[in-house]
């Protein structure tokens, strides 16, 4: 071997040695890095990665959402779902008492309106963490929210044909005025959006088929 061959060898003999330690040196580094994502993956663990809420996130949105309504909206609720049963228990005799084809279509159309409406305010006031209002609560029946006593019902249960017809369009005058006066009261003070929307369209609708059912007792 030549001076120039050993001192060649010699030379990158050195060199190999440095070149391990400086690879070990790189995976040891990568190594502690995924070592550390790993850690904040599992300290992160709650937060959203997946898409869904967490339940911190959930209830904070059922919060939010319960913050929406005011004294008045779930008053308007309780209150409007005992009142729109009755509407629908009213509407439900037509089918098969009342003679006048008006009276029935009107009849189908109280109860395919309210029904909905029913469902729509008792999941309102769930999410509101309030009781729904099932039977009679304080104050309805004594006049002014058209709530007819179970005398009234149980009259108008015993009518058929043409008399049955007109208690039926006077009782849902008075109801129905009820109803108008008590959405009013939520358009002016209420705060949820959507049981406000609900309020204009009970004020609209429903004064609509008052004047129709005027209109059916002037003619009958």
């Amino acid at each position: 071997m030549t001076a120039f061959t050993r001192a060649f060898h010699g030379k990158h003999l050195h060199r190999k040695p440095v070149r391990r330690v400086a690879a070990v040196g790189v995976v040891a580094a990568g190594a502690l890095m995924l070592s550390a994502c790993g850690g904040d993956s599992d300290g992160a663990s709650g937060m959203d990665h997946g898409g869904s809420k967490s339940p911190a996130t959930a209830t904070a949105t059922a919060a939010a959402r319960a913050g929406d309504a005011d004294e008045a909206d779930v008053t308007f609720a309780q209150m409007m779902i005992p009142h729109h049963e009755q509407a629908v228990e009213m509407a439900q005799l037509a089918d098969s008492r009342a003679s006048d084809a008006e009276i029935k279509d009107l009849a189908a159309k109280i109860e395919k309106a309210q029904d909905p409406e029913i469902k729509t305010m008792t999941g309102w006031l769930k999410s509101w963490g309030k009781p729904t209002a099932k039977g009679d609560m304080p104050g309805m029946g004594m006049g002014g929210d058209g709530m007819m006593s179970d005398k009234d019902m149980k009259e108008l249960k015993a009518m058929q044909g043409k008399e049955f017809d007109k208690m039926f369009a006077q009782m849902m005058i008075d109801h129905h005025n009820g109803a108008i006066a008590m959405a009013k009261t939520e358009q002016k003070s209420g705060q949820d959006a959507d049981a406000k929307k609900m309020a204009d369209a009970i004020v609209t609708g429903q004064s609509a088929e008052v004047k129709q059912l005027k209109s059916i007792l002037d003619r009958l």
